[in-house]
């Protein structure tokens, strides 16, 4: 048999090379970001529904 190049885990399909690039043209949001927009998207909605558009 063949042995495989690289001695890469097969289970691990590409997640660890994912990850582990960082590409400096990507977008990079901070996670505090992405919480507070969810937050004040849920208070929109409350008010809302506490003013039944």
């Amino acid at each position: 048999m063949a042995k495989k190049a690289g001695g890469r885990l097969i289970s691990s399909a590409g997640l660890v090379n994912y990850y582990d690039s960082e590409d400096r043209r990507a977008v990079h949001i901070s996670p505090y970001v992405v919480l507070g927009v969810a937050v004040g998207i849920a208070v929109i909605i409350f008010a809302a529904n506490l003013i039944k558009f």
